[in-house]
């Protein structure tokens, strides 16, 4: 490796099966050409036994500073510029990343905003969305938000409309100052699969042909982990943007197939 090497940090949770996290954010890294490494939060696991439902266990804070510490230090400011926000998971978890990313001045930090975190108690979700607004979102310089976070993100009733969704991502770009893909997917009627991308010149709607009418686990993640890649790459958000769309779309169509109820991306 050599110094000219682009370099990306993804902290987020593992995902036992490997069709989403920290797994399919590595695999996009690495299928860019972006040296990745990791800093996990949590760990998720799917229970078979129970409808496919989460079984969701966050790392202690203190190994996740520890985490951070090492890489941080490993790699310095002027070599490791980018990083990616998967799933947090806890209010104690969003501070310790907050924290860090106050004391470490990331060029572009992309946020995949997991506002759910399934497995909690709703309470538990309720403090943990609150918190990740209030700390990490102001942090964000690119933001993802699937058509869920978009709803919650803007204050929208309903997303049905492309115009809709360019609204919303609007609204969010307003709100956070960051760059926003805002993904309608599956979500909006009609045969595109629909993403709009704002920041402050641009206004861009990006489509391809939908892949099926259902979601593919592990789209959102390797969508976020391809614009951080990207960005890495020393690219700009709205170049970012249009390639991340393309290799996501890509994976869908070559998406891998289980015994488990849903298909996932494979990223390549």
């Amino acid at each position: 490796m050599t110094d000219s090497t682009p370099l990306a940090l993804t902290i987020a949770g593992s995902e036992a099966t490997g069709g989403a996290g920290a797994q399919a954010d590595l695999r996009t890294f690495q299928a860019m050409d972006v040296f990745g490494m990791v800093a996990l939060t949590c760990i998720v696991s799917f229970d078979p036994k129970n409808d496919w439902g989460h079984r969701f266990v966050p790392v202690e804070p203190q190994v996740l500073a520890d985490q951070l510490e090492a890489i941080t230090t490993a790699y310095p400011a002027d070599q490791l510029t980018v990083t990616k926000i998967g799933m947090l998971g806890t209010p104690d978890t969003i501070a310790t990343v907050a924290a860090t990313l106050r004391d470490r001045a990331f060029e572009h930090v992309v946020l995949d905003p997991v506002l759910i975190c399934k497995g909690q108690e709703p309470g538990a979700a309720l403090d943990t969305d609150t918190a990740l607004k209030k700390q990490v979102l102001p942090l964000a310089t690119f933001i993802t938000p699937n058509h869920f976070e978009t709803l919650s993100l803007s204050g929208m009733d309903s997303i049905e409309t492309v115009e809709e969704l360019t609204e919303a991502a609007r609204r969010i770009h307003e709100l956070s100052g960051a760059a926003v893909l805002a993904k309608g997917g599956v979500h909006l009627p009609g045969p595109e699969a629909i993403d709009v991308f704002v920041d402050d010149t641009t206004t861009e709607v990006l489509s391809a042909p939908k892949v099926g009418e259902v979601a593919v686990a592990g789209a959102g993640c390797t969508l976020a982990a391809a614009v951080t890649a990207a960005l890495a790459k020393g690219l700009e958000p709205l170049e970012a943007a249009r390639g991340a769309k393309e290799f996501v779309t890509a994976g869908i169509q070559s998406r891998l197939a289980s015994a488990a109820p849903f298909d996932v991306v494979r990223q390549h």
